[in-house]
This record gives C-alpha cells, sequence and structure tokens, in this order.
C-alpha cells in the first residue's frame, strides 16, 4: 500500500493536481487537510469518475479533512474522542476524520495552528495534541497489534533542523518547547515517525510571501505518525517535492510512504 498526506489548501481549487498527482504517484490511499469546504462543495464525482472512494468532512470554508482511497473506506469517524472545541459558541472543528482501508486505521489530522505564543489558539493547540495522544495511546492499549497511521499536517516542527533559520522563530509557534512535547507525546504513547529517516533535510511546507520555495525556506510540518505494527510495515518513504512547482501549487506537497 502505498499512504500519502497532503495539504491542498482549497481541494476545490486543486482537484485537477490532487487527481493528477494520485495518478502519477501511484498512491492508494490520501489524506487530504484543508479542504476548505463543507460536505456538500466537495467535488465528489471528479474522484468517483477516476475510480476513488472518499471520506470528508467539512463545515465551512476553513479547515477540513478528507481520506481519498482506491479502496473501500470503513467504519468513518468524525474526530477522535475527548476532541477539544474552539469558538463562540464552542464547538468541535473539522480536523479530524479517521477512516479503516484494508485493516489500516487512517487518521487525516489538521492541527491548529497556535497563532501566537499569547493566543488563546495556543493553548487549544496543545490541548488538542494532548487529547490526541491520549485517544491515540488507548488505542494502543486496546490492541497494541493495531495499524494506525496519524497523518497530516501537524503545524510542529519538531526539531531544529525543521525549519530553514531557527533564529527566525525565535518567540514564534511551530517551534516552542511545549508544542515540540506535546508532538513528541505521541512517542510515549507507542507511536514512531516514520518518515524522517527516508528524507534527511527534506521540507513539507514553504510560504507563498518572500520567495520561500526558491530560496527553499521551509519547514517541515507534514507528518506520519504509526503504531508498532504500522512501521514495522514501512519500506520507504518521500517528499514530493516537485508538486510545489508551477502555477496553482499549493504551499505544502505530499508525503509519501510505502507500506510492505
Amino acid at each position: 500500500m502505498r499512504l500519502a498526506t497532503w495539504n491542498v489548501n482549497s481541494v476545490r481549487t486543486r482537484v485537477d493536481r490532487v487527481l493528477d498527482f494520485l495518478a502519477r504517484s501511484g498512491t492508494d490511499v490520501l489524506a487530504v487537510q484543508e479542504t476548505k469546504c463543507r460536505d456538500d462543495q466537495f467535488p465528489h464525482l471528479p474522484f468517483e469518475a477516476a475510480g476513488y472512494h472518499v471520506a470528508h468532512h467539512g463545515l465551512s470554508q476553513w479547515n477540513g479533512v478528507a481520506v481519498v482511497s482506491r479502496l473501500p473506506v470503513e467504519d468513518v469517524e468524525v474526530g477522535f474522542p475527548g476532541m477539544p472545541t474552539w469558538g463562540e459558541p464552542a464547538a468541535a472543528e473539522a480536523r479530524a476524520l479517521g477512516t479503516t482501508v484494508a485493516g489500516v486505521r487512517v487518521w487525516s489530522l489538521y492541527v491548529p495552528n497556535g497563532r501566537t505564543l499569547d493566543d488563546p489558539h495556543y493553548r487549544y493547540k496543545l490541548d488538542w495534541l494532548a487529547a490526541l495522544r491520549d485517544a491515540a495511546g488507548g488505542w494502543l492499549t486496546a490492541d497494541p497489534s493495531a495499524q494506525v497511521a496519524l497523518v497530516g499536517d501537524w503545524n510542529v516542527a519538531p526539531r531544529d533542523e525543521d525549519v530553514w533559520d531557527p533564529a527566525a522563530f525565535v518567540g514564534a509557534t511551530h517551534v516552542s518547547p511545549a508544542e515540540r512535547a506535546a508532538l513528541g507525546a505521541l512517542g510515549e504513547a507507542g507511536f514512531a515517525e516514520v518518515t524522517r529517516e527516508h528524507t534527511p533535510g527534506a521540507y513539507t511546507y514553504w510560504d507563498y510571501q518572500r520567495l520561500r520555495f526558491p530560496r527553499n525556506e521551509g519547514m517541515r510540518i507534514d507528518l506520519v505518525h504509526a503504531s508498532p505494527a504500522l512501521a514495522a510495515r514501512v519500506t520507504g518513504a518521500h517528499v514530493d517535492r516537485d508538486e510545489r512547482k508551477g502555477k496553482g501549487a499549493s504551499d505544502h506537497v505530499p508525503v509519501v510512504v510505502d507500506l510492505g
């Protein structure tokens, strides 16, 4: 199985690029983030016409997550247990969607941005990651042999090497000790990030501003965390940097993992 994750930054704008990537890359299961549409606005027909099954959760022009698969998607779950809420009135955002594909539980995740260190959204982000860690740890406690993939846009660069210039991020989100600790807690729960060893030095996101992509001033924030049983199946991974090129590109690129 070839599993990929991609923050497409509006699926309606980039549906042709997504379909081209799927055909070109041979991806079997694609977790999508930031679809930026409601369920009734998602472009189901082009995907279905190309032979893909789709599960999507979107509530507005913000956020939105999906799983697109050659194989049937089963046991679709919107949000994970204990997922924090946000807004007035407080409600669960469209940031997590779980499906089972060929025995693998795939979670498409779009972690809150956090905005700034003194913004309430930062606390929301930390609480969101903590709740995910508790839920994911519970899944492995219940079934240590479970094959679970937690994939998506984490909005956290785990190490200094995952940003183009650590000095440029001093006092900012995405690199703070609390965010990195919250993400690292997934390791304590039994999950391993499985792309780094295959993609050393790779970035997955480049801002649209200030020629960040031509200068390769990027970040590694799109990650794949796998349960022990799934991590044991990983045979390789790569970052499809070419998808950041050309007209109409997302500011993120696909991260691809091969499973034996």
